[in-house]
Protein backbone atom coordinates (compact mmCIF):
# COMPACT_ATOMS: atom_id res chain seq x y z
CA UNK A 1 0.00 0.00 0.00
CA UNK A 2 1.65 3.44 -0.89
CA UNK A 3 1.82 6.27 1.24
CA UNK A 4 -0.70 8.04 -0.07
CA UNK A 5 -3.18 5.02 -0.26
CA UNK A 6 -2.30 5.13 4.21
CA UNK A 7 -3.18 8.49 4.16
CA UNK A 8 -6.72 8.46 2.86
CA UNK A 9 -7.20 4.99 4.63
CA UNK A 10 -6.22 6.68 8.02
CA UNK A 11 -7.93 10.56 7.14
CA UNK A 12 -10.79 7.68 6.45
CA UNK A 13 -10.61 5.59 9.72
CA UNK A 14 -10.48 8.66 12.10
CA UNK A 15 -13.85 9.55 10.73
CA UNK A 16 -15.12 6.06 11.28
CA UNK A 17 -13.74 6.27 14.64
CA UNK A 18 -15.62 8.95 15.65
CA UNK A 19 -18.81 8.37 14.18
CA UNK A 20 -19.24 4.69 15.61
CA UNK A 21 -17.87 5.86 18.95
CA UNK A 22 -20.35 9.09 19.78
CA UNK A 23 -23.51 6.81 18.41
CA UNK A 24 -22.30 4.19 20.47
CA UNK A 25 -21.33 6.47 23.58
CA UNK A 26 -25.06 8.27 23.30
CA UNK A 27 -26.77 4.68 23.05
CA UNK A 28 -25.39 3.54 25.97
CA UNK A 29 -25.87 6.96 27.94
CA UNK A 30 -29.52 6.06 26.74
CA UNK A 31 -29.37 2.77 28.64
CA UNK A 32 -27.26 4.38 31.50
CA UNK A 33 -30.60 6.69 31.65
CA UNK A 34 -33.09 4.60 31.58
CA UNK A 35 -34.40 5.26 28.16
CA UNK A 36 -33.25 2.00 26.25
CA UNK A 37 -32.99 -1.63 26.77
CA UNK A 38 -30.49 -3.89 26.96
CA UNK A 39 -30.39 -4.51 23.19
CA UNK A 40 -29.60 -0.65 22.64
CA UNK A 41 -26.56 -0.95 25.28
CA UNK A 42 -25.31 -3.90 23.39
CA UNK A 43 -25.76 -2.02 20.25
CA UNK A 44 -23.74 0.86 21.82
CA UNK A 45 -20.72 -1.51 22.87
CA UNK A 46 -20.61 -2.96 19.29
CA UNK A 47 -19.93 -0.08 18.09
CA UNK A 48 -18.08 1.83 20.28
CA UNK A 49 -16.01 -2.12 19.87
CA UNK A 50 -15.84 -1.25 16.19
CA UNK A 51 -14.22 2.42 17.27
CA UNK A 52 -11.44 0.44 18.99
CA UNK A 53 -10.75 -1.90 16.18
CA UNK A 54 -10.37 1.33 13.44
CA UNK A 55 -8.00 2.24 16.54
CA UNK A 56 -5.34 -0.29 15.98
CA UNK A 57 -6.02 -0.16 12.48
CA UNK A 58 -4.62 3.64 12.18
CA UNK A 59 -1.58 2.28 14.86
CA UNK A 60 -0.57 -0.05 12.67
CA UNK A 61 -1.38 1.89 9.28
CA UNK A 62 0.69 4.66 10.65
CA UNK A 63 3.40 2.68 12.07
CA UNK A 64 4.34 1.46 8.35
CA UNK A 65 4.59 5.45 7.53
CA UNK A 66 6.60 6.36 10.87
CA UNK A 67 9.35 3.92 11.28
CA UNK A 68 10.75 5.41 8.40
CA UNK A 69 11.53 8.13 11.08
CA UNK A 70 12.71 6.28 14.01
CA UNK A 71 11.49 1.84 14.22
CA UNK A 72 12.18 1.91 17.42
CA UNK A 73 10.08 4.46 18.78
CA UNK A 74 7.83 4.04 15.56
CA UNK A 75 6.42 0.50 17.56
CA UNK A 76 5.81 2.78 20.30
CA UNK A 77 2.35 4.18 18.69
CA UNK A 78 0.98 0.93 17.49
CA UNK A 79 1.22 -0.35 20.54
CA UNK A 80 -0.70 2.32 22.56
CA UNK A 81 -3.30 2.20 20.28
CA UNK A 82 -3.35 -1.89 21.11
CA UNK A 83 -3.34 -0.87 25.02
CA UNK A 84 -6.09 1.74 24.16
CA UNK A 85 -8.48 -0.61 22.74
CA UNK A 86 -7.66 -3.28 25.50
CA UNK A 87 -8.58 -1.35 28.03
CA UNK A 88 -11.75 -0.44 26.61
CA UNK A 89 -12.42 -3.73 26.05
CA UNK A 90 -11.77 -4.60 29.28
CA UNK A 91 -14.27 -1.62 30.62
CA UNK A 92 -17.00 -2.87 27.85
CA UNK A 93 -17.10 -6.37 29.31
CA UNK A 94 -17.69 -4.48 33.12
CA UNK A 95 -20.19 -2.31 31.37
CA UNK A 96 -22.30 -5.38 30.12
CA UNK A 97 -21.65 -7.84 33.34
CA UNK A 98 -22.54 -5.21 36.31
CA UNK A 99 -24.84 -2.82 33.84
CA UNK A 100 -22.81 -0.07 34.72
CA UNK A 101 -20.05 2.27 34.02
CA UNK A 102 -16.48 1.82 35.52
CA UNK A 103 -15.53 4.49 37.61
CA UNK A 104 -13.54 7.15 35.41
CA UNK A 105 -13.41 4.48 32.62
CA UNK A 106 -12.46 6.98 29.59
CA UNK A 107 -9.59 8.70 32.16
CA UNK A 108 -7.81 5.42 31.94
CA UNK A 109 -8.55 5.32 27.96
CA UNK A 110 -6.74 8.48 27.97
CA UNK A 111 -3.27 7.06 29.15
CA UNK A 112 -2.54 5.44 26.33
CA UNK A 113 -4.20 7.42 23.70
CA UNK A 114 -2.30 10.46 24.88
CA UNK A 115 1.10 8.64 25.10
CA UNK A 116 0.35 7.47 21.60
CA UNK A 117 -0.66 10.59 20.00
CA UNK A 118 2.71 12.20 21.49
CA UNK A 119 4.28 9.33 20.15
CA UNK A 120 3.18 10.02 16.58
CA UNK A 121 2.97 13.52 16.61
CA UNK A 122 6.97 13.99 17.87
CA UNK A 123 7.93 11.91 14.73
CA UNK A 124 5.70 13.33 12.73
CA UNK A 125 7.37 16.93 13.47
CA UNK A 126 11.08 15.21 13.29
CA UNK A 127 10.04 13.85 9.52
CA UNK A 128 8.13 17.08 8.37
CA UNK A 129 5.55 14.16 6.50
CA UNK A 130 2.65 17.08 7.21
CA UNK A 131 3.03 20.78 7.83
CA UNK A 132 4.78 21.02 11.73
CA UNK A 133 1.94 23.15 12.58
CA UNK A 134 -0.46 20.02 12.34
CA UNK A 135 2.15 17.86 15.14
CA UNK A 136 2.47 20.92 17.14
CA UNK A 137 -1.35 20.78 17.62
CA UNK A 138 -1.34 17.25 17.89
CA UNK A 139 1.28 17.10 20.71
CA UNK A 140 -0.36 19.74 22.56
CA UNK A 141 -3.46 18.15 22.45
CA UNK A 142 -2.06 14.83 23.61
CA UNK A 143 -0.12 16.47 26.40
CA UNK A 144 -2.86 18.31 28.06
CA UNK A 145 -5.01 15.28 27.37
CA UNK A 146 -2.88 13.41 29.69
CA UNK A 147 -2.91 16.31 32.10
CA UNK A 148 -6.62 15.91 32.52
CA UNK A 149 -6.39 12.22 33.52
CA UNK A 150 -4.79 13.42 37.25
CA UNK A 151 -6.61 16.89 37.37
CA UNK A 152 -9.52 14.98 36.88
CA UNK A 153 -8.92 12.27 39.80
CA UNK A 154 -7.72 14.61 41.72
CA UNK A 155 -11.37 16.90 41.44
CA UNK A 156 -9.90 19.75 40.10
CA UNK A 157 -11.36 19.58 36.84
CA UNK A 158 -14.40 17.61 35.32
CA UNK A 159 -13.12 16.13 31.80
CA UNK A 160 -16.71 16.58 30.29
CA UNK A 161 -17.33 20.10 31.33
CA UNK A 162 -15.48 23.47 32.05
CA UNK A 163 -12.19 23.63 31.79
CA UNK A 164 -11.66 19.79 31.78
CA UNK A 165 -13.61 20.24 28.16
CA UNK A 166 -11.34 22.95 27.35
CA UNK A 167 -8.13 21.02 27.99
CA UNK A 168 -9.57 18.24 25.15
CA UNK A 169 -10.50 20.89 22.92
CA UNK A 170 -6.97 20.86 21.02
CA UNK A 171 -6.55 17.36 21.03
CA UNK A 172 -9.90 17.23 19.39
CA UNK A 173 -9.27 19.18 16.99
CA UNK A 174 -6.65 17.92 16.02
CA UNK A 175 -7.69 14.41 15.71
CA UNK A 176 -11.42 14.75 14.51
CA UNK A 177 -10.93 17.54 11.93
CA UNK A 178 -7.53 18.91 10.97
CA UNK A 179 -4.98 15.56 10.72
CA UNK A 180 -7.59 13.04 8.91
CA UNK A 181 -8.71 16.32 6.54
CA UNK A 182 -5.35 17.00 5.45
CA UNK A 183 -4.48 13.17 5.21
CA UNK A 184 -7.43 12.71 2.50
CA UNK A 185 -6.93 16.02 0.60
CA UNK A 186 -3.06 16.10 0.63
CA UNK A 187 -1.19 13.01 1.90
CA UNK A 188 2.26 12.61 3.03
CA UNK A 189 5.36 14.29 2.50
CA UNK A 190 8.31 12.35 1.42
CA UNK A 191 10.21 12.31 4.92
CA UNK A 192 12.63 15.44 5.38
CA UNK A 193 10.77 17.06 2.37
CA UNK A 194 10.65 20.81 3.78
CA UNK A 195 7.25 22.96 3.30
CA UNK A 196 7.13 23.68 -1.01
CA UNK A 197 5.82 27.48 -0.44
CA UNK A 198 9.17 28.33 2.06
CA UNK A 199 11.18 26.84 -0.40
CA UNK A 200 9.35 28.54 -3.38
CA UNK A 201 9.59 31.32 -1.14
CA UNK A 202 13.64 31.24 -0.86
CA UNK A 203 14.36 30.73 -4.01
Amino acid sequence: MSNQKIAISVGGLFFFQLATFLVGSLMIESFLDGGADRATLSLGVLLEMCAGVAVVAIGFLMYRVIKTVDPKLAVGYPLMRIVEFTVSATFAVYLLSRLQEFPNHLLWVYIPTAIGGIILNYLLFKSRMVPRAIPVLGFIGYVLLLLVVPLDLLGVVEENAGAGLALLTPGGLYEFLILPIWLIARGFRAPGAPNPHVALAAA
